[in-house]
């Protein structure tokens, strides 16, 4: 009777066994500070709200839009149905450390032919039992495909915060361009006005005779290349309006943004480190819980190599007549454990731990890739904020002088003393360094979008590392 106690507690004790390598995080060389995070910032911005990083441009439209985004973009409804999976995978697996229970009820009616010929009586039997079964997690084999299960959901989580993050930034972009593409369209529209007062004017001057057919011909050319200029203007402000649609949830058909004359500021460069980069990245956290999972699956993977033991009992009763089923007569049980050890498999066990060890390998690759990606983009995008920030103050001048350029030109004509050619040749210089200024913002806001997105917006509280498997670089 003692020894039958300590079975459970043997049992206790063996089930504490795990066959997971230990884990560390992959480590990754980390610099101090960002490259192209110079002393050029007047002022670094710092987020409130990372989840809500875009409110950073201070636009109310896109405010709106961002949050209906959150609620309707099926890429989101998506990664959030692949974490759904995810979580009902781990609850699945969960469930293998839990023992098996079912009821059986059955009636049949028999009769065999005896060799002599003489067939025997007609015989019933009623049955009604219960079985249970339970494999005893000896070698962790259930427990490490419950922590490869759980780090995939952890990644799941990840991946779905970085679809959102990834929606949000496309919606801001989309947002900036049709915006420049309404500031071109209102600079076309104010200089086909003063085209067409042009033209008025040289048609007049050539009655006259003070102007030529040649000035009156390169009017009209301006005139229409103009107009050309605004369809595609036009153009461009729809289809990003039908992209903004798209994203939100929405047909096209449903979906009208009041147009504006502001052009939104730029926003200063948020202060950075690397430090941070990691730890507010949704991609780099998904990819780290990647790279727990494989090494967990590396502890499956070994498992296979012990014998599998499984404790069952059944038990119930058994009657040829309906009437004595539920007594203590027709009762039956059996209890007892059972094992399985596969003794030779051609190497097929070898070549599954090969197999997982193989697949944690990757997985580190790709985190330190993603790591090294993430560093590259917010190098990237520092320094396009800070030198496209030195290309707008210089193209503010250079604006200026177009303006100064065309008017004196404009007075000069009216008075007679240069030709058309010198007027239109300066009305198209203004135009094309006032859409280069256009482009210029607009590269300008996709720089910060990127940027913004770059670090992250991750609100997750960081995993605490397992003692145990360091990856060095």
């Amino acid at each position: 009777m003692q020894r039958l106690r300590l079975i459970p507690l043997l049992t206790l004790f063996l089930t504490g066994c795990s066959l997971i390598p230990p884990y560390h995080p992959p480590q990754v060389a980390t610099p101090a500070t960002y490259k192209e995070d110079g002393s050029w910032r007047p002022a670094g911005a710092s987020l409130k709200n990372p989840e809500k990083w875009w409110q950073v441009f201070a636009d109310p439209t896109l405010d709106e839009l961002a949050e209906r985004l959150i609620i309707d973009n099926q890429n989101i409804k998506l990664a959030e149905a692949q974490y759904r999976a995810a979580r009902a995978d781990l609850d699945t697996t969960r469930a293998g450390l839990m023992p098996s229970l079912g009821v059986n009820s059955a009636a049949s009616r028999s009769m065999s032919d005896r060799l002599s010929g003489v067939a025997s009586p007609v015989s019933n039997l009623y049955s009604l039992s219960a079985q249970a079964s339970w494999e005893i997690d000896l070698w962790g084999q259930v427990r490490s495909a419950v922590s490869a299960a759980d780090a995939r959901l952890e990644a799941s989580e990840g991946s779905l915060g970085a679809a959102r993050v990834s929606a949000q930034a496309l919606l801001a972009q989309s947002y900036f361009q049709m915006r420049a593409a309404e500031a071109q369209q209102a600079l076309l529209e104010r200089n086909l006005a003063a085209y067409e007062r042009f033209l008025k004017l040289t048609r007049k001057r050539l009655e006259v005779g003070v102007a030529s057919p040649l000035d009156e011909a390169q009017a009209e050319t301006q005139l229409n290349t103009t107009r050309t200029q605004l369809s595609e203007a036009k153009l461009q402000r729809a289809q990003a309006e039908h992209a903004i649609a798209t994203l939100i949830g929405r047909a096209a058909a449903e979906v009208a943004i009041a147009g504006s004359a502001q052009m939104a500021q730029v926003p200063p460069s948020p202060k950075l480190l690397p430090s941070t980069t990691l730890e507010n990245r949704y991609d780099i956290y998904s990819a780290e819980r990647l790279v727990a999972a494989a090494n967990a699956q590396i502890g499956v993977a070994k498992s296979a190599y012990f014998p599998a033991i499984t404790l069952g009992t059944d038990g119930g009763f058994r009657s040829a007549q309906l009437a004595n089923l539920i007594t203590t007569p027709a009762r039956f049980w059996s209890l007892g454990p059972a094992a399985a050890l596969t003794v030779f498999d051609g190497g097929a066990r070898a070549a599954g731990v090969s197999l997982a060890e193989a697949n944690y390998d990757q997985a580190v690759a790709t985190y330190r890739q993603t790591v090294l990606t993430a560093f590259q983009e917010v190098e990237d995008n520092l320094v396009a904020m800070r030198l496209l920030t030195d290309e707008r103050s210089s193209q503010q001048a250079a604006l200026a002088a177009a303006r100064k350029a065309r008017e004196l030109a404009e007075n000069q004509y009216r008075a007679g003393t240069v030709d058309a050619l010198n007027v239109i040749s300066a009305q198209v210089n203004e135009l094309n360094v006032e859409n280069a200024t256009i482009t210029l913002w607009n590269r300008n806001m996709a720089a910060a979008v990127q940027l913004y997105k770059n670090i992250g917006g991750r609100q997750l509280p960081a995993p605490a590392p397992a003692t145990g498997r360091t990856t060095s670089p």
